[in-house]
């Protein structure tokens, strides 16, 4: 209630419907107030839910807690800081590309309040990967482990995807404490393609060399590789790049991206609704848990899953937990509910 009344209201009066000058006015303060490092550390003291039963182990890395920020709110790791004195165990940044570039037109993002729901076609704006590398080597050691999330840049053919992705490994891979691949926004032309057996069989053995020969030079481990699906699939699809995956050595499923799909929208959205782009938030939160207890059961919980779509309580999260999620994301749940939901998550699962 609080975030709702003194925070997430008078924004909206300011900005009026435009859901994205309210989301870079957030981002915006938090960037400023992550500067300040012991608020932020008095922060983290204060509201996180800070307890050893919390932590665990996913494909190599400890997270102090099992909820993350998904990628797409911090695109450029302006607020890392901040997102980590709010109580998250993770931060996803990205989807970032090789290339600067502005995405799609405005108006890009759409709020479907009474849906409790987003749809956006942002198209991956970001100020590209060199750029996030130097923030994040200016930013130092973090208080979470930094996941990226790494994308094909619109001014790219399908074609030669491998290398621009390659590309976005070699600048960060230094920073990553692991790396998503983005194979299944909906909103950059083409980009879906690569989740066809023969385009992601080639685009994850050329990451996973490139990752040998970087770890090697660092003389360290490959960092974990993980790959984003969209929800969109069919089981049979979703099988066929399980199987990819499990060839290529892929350390987990991010599961999953934003849908094409309009159901269970309020009628009061109807017109919103025929917007392009993906769908976000409690709508996607069914379709999220099948597809989850559908890769949990088809790798027999051998691969550690990333749970994202529609955690809006401690409820929706344990759901997506028990269907063979290692971990769970949000980032629509987040907008509407603010940084309490993450407290209220964690104090549950304690």
């Amino acid at each position: 209630m609080f975030y709702r009344q003194l925070i997430r209201k008078p924004l909206y009066r300011l900005h009026g419907s435009d859901a994205e000058r309210v989301h870079e006015t957030t981002v915006n303060l938090l960037a400023r107030l992550s500067a300040a490092r012991p608020l932020m550390s008095l922060t983290q003291r204060a509201v996180s839910v800070r307890t050893p039963s919390l932590a665990r182990t996913v494909f190599g890395v400890r997270f102090p807690n099992p909820v993350g920020l998904a990628a797409g709110m911090d695109k450029n790791g302006r607020a890392i800081p901040a997102w980590a004195a709010m109580g998250f165990g993770f931060v996803e940044v990205g989807t970032v590309t090789r290339h600067p570039q502005p995405g799609n037109p405005r108006p890009r993002l759409f709020q479907l309040s009474d849906s409790e729901a987003l749809i956006n076609r942002m198209g991956f704006n970001n100020a590209g990967a060199q750029a996030l590398a130097a923030r994040l080597d200016r930013l130092g050691p973090l208080p979470v482990p930094l996941g990226i999330s790494i994308g094909k840049s619109k001014v790219t053919p399908v074609e030669e995807a491998v290398e621009d992705y390659r590309a976005s490994l070699r600048a960060l891979y230094r920073h990553g404490d692991y790396f998503a691949v983005n194979i299944s926004s909906p909103n950059t032309p083409g980009l879906r393609t690569l989740q066809d057996r023969t385009a992601l069989g080639e685009l994850l053995g050329e990451l996973q060399a490139t990752s040998t020969e970087l770890a090697s030079t660092r003389g360290g481990r490959r960092t974990p590789l993980l790959v984003k699906i969209a929800p969109d699939l069919t089981d049979s699809a979703i099988a066929e790049l399980l199987e990819v995956c499990a060839e290529h050595q892929v350390s987990g499923l991010i599961a999953t991206n934003t849908t094409l799909g309009r159901d269970g929208l309020a009628a009061s959205d109807t017109a919103l609704a025929t917007e392009a782009g993906g769908l976000s938030g409690r709508p996607l939160a069914a379709r999220a848990r099948e597809v989850v207890a559908f890769v949990s059961a088809e790798t027999g919980g051998a691969l550690p899953i990333i749970g994202v779509g529609g955690i809006f309580g401690p409820d929706d999260a344990t759901r997506l937990l028990d269907a063979g999620a290692s971990l769970v994301q949000t980032y629509s749940g987040f907008i509407y509910q603010g940084p309490g939901l993450i407290r209220r998550i964690n104090r549950a699962l304690t």
